[in-house]
């Protein structure tokens, strides 16, 4: 019998801001060795248990704990911080925020030193952690100049030297690009098996840590486990629907179709889901399912021309860009780490200066025109919330962009009230910012663009961090507004969101685009996928596997009928 590593019983915890308890009477046990999913959606009490597992609960985030919790057979009520983070490595969704060394080895070196490992010893460690997370050849690197995919890996390795029983991870995968973060769930899955630490992730891209296998998946809701299972029997369930947490695509295509799901068919991985029971659902539903609708071509609203930009004339950074977006367009730009996507959206709000190369508005050439001028038409949201937010409470941060275009007080409060809706943020209006998680912080800050009704919108991920239930609503109001002409092009590593709300997407691989055309055939084309870190659909792997005659068509006819559902829905 498998030794338990931790051990919740009867345990509540009610912060000490709040009237009621964020975890209610949690029984839950985790074995040396498992490799433990933790899903559920914002403000379920998932963070809160990870919380209290790396003792952030109660040394950091005071409050008042009833029952029990052990780890490794010790009370946690008994130990301090220092005697938690033996037992607990935690890897952080912003790895910059666990950062302390200048370069790779010393960073991954720095436990060592604080417990005074001799210099021999600590330099072998260090070497033989680094490749461990596959980073040997970067340990002299500067933590500035590694890719996200890479602090990833230091972060891993600066936990791993201290040879912790448990890696708790926050959100491995929201800052990164599709590939890389199936190469993280890769290198998870490797590490644990060569080292039998036992794993907890809590991630909300469900289909993509299903990249590699996991003993069971904890579903929470409203502060309780309300699903405890393997991975196979959850997916034929509708826990994760009544949830509000988004099912894999192919599961959902299997469902609409109405294939009669049971464990035996393995449905947890699309390689292992036993096809020949779908085949004949799959094919009757594509046969009956109707064609998207393509759209019209409409007025050219931003245009970019031979767009050239370096920090440093000798290190480009994008090369003889050219593109050009139609009014009420919702367009994706894809591409890996470090590509150039974030650059170029600051290039066309004005944040940056191209060194050639124009960009037009309506046809007028704005390359010129001030960020002031230009925020009278074009709205950013930046990917890091913290980078835009200067109000202390939320309802004065949506508000500063009106009160600085001198709009009337009523008028202002009408407008933020509503977009406070929209978000989900208007019970918190008077909440103070600092109060908030990096999910409601990106949805204060998209709101404080969205109520300026600037024509064009630019979102760098805007629904990272985000649970199912607030990516939807998010969305389907960003579709609303695109239905309304405003164009809006969106920054995403989502290629669910890609596939599913733009039609269009632009792809950028080295500073240079690689492609231009519908997300559903871009996201089929092999040699596009791996020059630019992106993914595969898995309803094209479904398509494929069911022998349907035209598996780009499937995914296309899926999207429209998904569509349609939602529509219904609301």
């Amino acid at each position: 019998m498998k030794k338990a590593i931790i051990d919740f019983k009867d345990f509540s915890f009610k912060y000490r801001s709040q009237v009621e308890p964020t975890l209610v009477n949690i029984n839950l046990t985790i074995y040396e060795g498992e490799r433990v999913l933790i899903v559920g959606p914002s403000g379920s009490g998932k963070s809160t248990l990870a919380h209290c597992i790396n003792g952030l609960v109660p040394f950091s985030y005071k409050g008042d704990i009833e029952g029990s919790l052990t780890i490794l057979d010790q009370e946690t009520k008994g130990l301090d911080l220092f005697s938690l983070s033996k037992m607990v490595g935690t890897v952080l969704q912003d790895p910059d925020g666990q950062f302390i060394g200048l370069s790779v080895g010393e960073d991954i070196a720095f436990v060592l030193e604080n417990d005074g490992v001799p210099q021999e010893q600590m330099n072998k460690q260090v070497v033989d952690v680094s490749r461990l997370v596959e980073m040997d050849d970067h340990i002299d690197t500067s933590i500035h100049e590694l890719s996200g995919g890479q602090k990833q890996r230091v972060s891993l390795g600066g936990v791993l030297v201290d040879k912790v029983a448990i890696l708790l991870f926050d959100e491995p995968l929201a800052n990164l690009d599709p590939a890389t973060g199936k190469h993280a769930i890769t290198l998870i899955d490797q590490v644990q098996k060569e080292t039998n630490t036992t794993v907890v992730i809590i991630e909300h891209r469900l289909e993509d840590v299903l990249h590699e296998s996991v003993d069971r998946i904890i579903v929470m809701d409203e502060g309780k486990i309300v699903n405890d299972t393997t991975p196979d029997a959850l997916l034929v369930s509708n826990v994760l629907e009544s949830s509000n947490i988004r099912e894999p695509l192919y599961i959902k295509a299997l469902k609409y179709a109405n294939v009669p799901l049971t464990e035996e068919m393995r449905p947890a991985h699309i390689t292992t889901l036993d096809i020949d029971a779908c085949k004949a659902n799959l094919q009757e539903w594509f046969e009956h399912a109707d064609s998207a609708v393509s759209r019209g071509k409409t007025t050219p609203v931003i245009a970019v021309q031979n767009l050239h930009f370096g920090y440093h004339r000798e290190r480009q950074i994008l090369h003889d860009i050219s593109f050009s977006i139609d009014q009420g367009e919702m367009v994706s730009i894809v591409g890996k780490n470090g590509a150039g996507k974030s650059t170029l959206s600051r290039l066309i709000c004005g944040f940056e200066k191209a060194q050639s190369g124009k960009i037009l508005f309506r046809g007028e050439d704005i390359t010129n025109d001030t960020i002031r001028q230009r925020a009278e038409r074009i709205g950013m949201v930046m990917q890091n919330p913290n980078h835009m937010i200067s109000k202390h409470i939320i309802y004065d941060e949506v508000a500063l962009g009106l009160v600085m275009r001198g709009v009337p007080k009523e008028e202002i409060k009408s407008r933020v009230e509503k977009t406070l809706k929209v978000c989900g943020l208007y019970p918190f209006r008077n909440w103070p910012i600092s109060a908030l998680s990096f999910g409601q912080k990106k949805r204060v800050t998209i709101a404080s663009i969205l109520v300026l009704n600037s024509e064009i919108l630019i979102l760098d991920e805007p629904t990272a961090g985000q649970d199912f239930r607030h990516y939807t609503e998010m969305m389907e109001f960003l579709v609303e507004l695109n239905r309304q002409g405003v164009t809006i092009l969106m920054i995403t590593h989502d290629m669910h969101l890609m596939l599913e709300y733009t039609p269009r997407a632009i792809v950028i691989a080295d500073g240079r685009i690689l492609a231009d055309d519908s997300a559903v055939n871009i996201l089929s084309n092999e040699e596009v996928i791996a020059q630019a870190n992106l993914k595969q659909t898995s309803l094209l792997d479904l398509a494929v596997r069911a022998d349907i005659a035209d598996p780009k068509e499937f995914v296309s006819r899926f999207i429209a009928f998904d569509k349609g559902v939602r529509k219904k829905w609301q």
